[in-house]
């Protein structure tokens, strides 16, 4: 027993000292700025993964910090997390996330500003993606998301290009989160007020919501 707990013990440490370097290595990478960057229009484009015009070329960026609600069942399991997250049913979740797609297209109308350091954020898709941060103005796109209660904080989180700590950036997204929740605003206006901690009541609730929705054809 012993044994297994000091092997078990080390396996840990070394996760952890592991997940310590990747992180260190990654803040290494030089911050590249791609000004005046258009928006690319996509079948695929979501509220935190979209396409990206910078001069001639085109990419396809995931935003750091943030998780803005899936459009689909695709990826069932996060769609759920998603919704029992903003305590709302996986209709209204998969709602927010068209919400957020269309907010970011909109919003990125005019030319904005792009902060990489090519970090890659591959996901399922063969398609080459990459970690960004995304500046309309002076106003940090990530933060807008979670403003609108449409992205949680969530998501890889490097030191800001111009100094800031990304504990501190994330505490001042997770604030804006709790003021877009008291708000109501985005998904948190349909969200349940969770009175319990028992992840089976609530989910027993929002599939109630989520059936009285269906019977009155809303």
């Amino acid at each position: 027993m012993k044994t297994i707990l000091s092997s078990l013990a080390q396996f840990i440490a070394l996760s952890v000292w592991l997940c310590a370097s990747q992180s260190l290595a990654a803040d290494r990478k030089e911050w590249v700025m791609l000004p005046d960057c258009q928006y690319v229009a996509h079948a695929d484009n979501d509220g935190d993964s979209f396409r990206v015009r910078s001069g001639k070329k085109e990419f396809y960026f995931r935003l750091y910090f943030v998780d803005a609600p899936e459009t689909n069942l695709r990826y069932a399991e996060r769609t759920r997390e998603q919704s029992e997250h903003f305590g709302v049913t996986l209709d209204e979740s998969m709602k927010g996330g068209k919400m957020a797609s269309d907010l970011v297209r909109d919003t990125l109308r005019k030319p904005f500003t792009i902060w990489t350091r090519w970090a890659s954020a591959a996901g399922r898709s063969k398609e080459p993606r990459y970690y960004a941060l995304v500046m309309v103005g002076t106003n940090p796109l990530d933060e807008m998301l979670i403003s609108k209660g449409l992205a949680q904080p969530k998501g890889v989180r490097p030191n800001l290009p111009k100094g800031e700590k990304a504990t501190a950036h994330q505490e001042k997204l997770i604030a804006l989160e709790a003021d877009a929740k008291k708000q109501k605003v985005g998904l948190w206006a349909s969200s349940i007020e969770k009175q319990t901690k028992s992840p089976i009541l609530n989910s027993l609730q929002l599939t109630m919501k989520s059936l009285i929705k269906r019977l009155i054809g809303k």
